[in-house]
């Protein structure tokens, strides 16, 4: 009699069952949702990052003056409230358009520099919901300390991202 060497049928069935489990065990620990979700999160934080060293760098090289979109320096529009940044100017959206922002010399005659492309390659928006006309971030001068804030309302994970300068 001849002995054939080999696994049989069922050891073959009980490894892969085994390597079944241990895989899905491993995904769900790794949670890949939830790995998205912080990479997006990241994305987030980097923009407002951007989005405030622009502006400071604008006012920087502009005698303090933040970027405004009527030409007027003495009465700047930059939004006192939380408001959303994109093209999206009129009703329902009111958005500042930070991509038109800029004044060169201070003075009302239609000599403008654009925030963008000068100080940030584009006006960054939310990975998930943002777009060019709603980027989904909200930005204001906090007029009391002279700070910028920059948030993202759409923050995933219950995550709070906000950034002043």
């Amino acid at each position: 009699m001849t002995r054939n060497k080999g696994f049989t049928l069922i050891e073959l069935l009980v490894v892969i069952g085994i390597i079944g489990i241990l895989a899905a065990v491993v995904i769900a620990a790794v949670n890949p949702g939830r790995q998205f979700a912080e990479a997006r999160n990241t994305q987030r934080r980097a923009d407002l990052y951007q989005l405030t060293n622009g502006i400071y760098q604008f006012a920087a090289e502009h005698n303090g003056n933040l970027p405004g979109t009527d030409d007027t320096v003495l009465i700047p529009n930059f939004p006192p409230a939380a408001t959303c940044i994109g093209t999206l100017t009129g009703a329902p959206d009111n958005c500042f358009n930070l991509g038109a922002a800029g004044d060169v010399d201070g003075q009302s005659d239609g000599v403008t520099e654009p925030i963008v492309p000068t100080y940030m390659a584009a006006v960054p928006y939310d990975p998930s919901v943002g777009s060019l006309g709603n980027a989904s971030y909200t930005i204001f001068l906090d007029a009391a300390t002279g700070r910028i804030t920059a948030d993202a309302p759409g923050a995933e994970l219950s995550a709070v991202i906000s950034v002043t300068r």
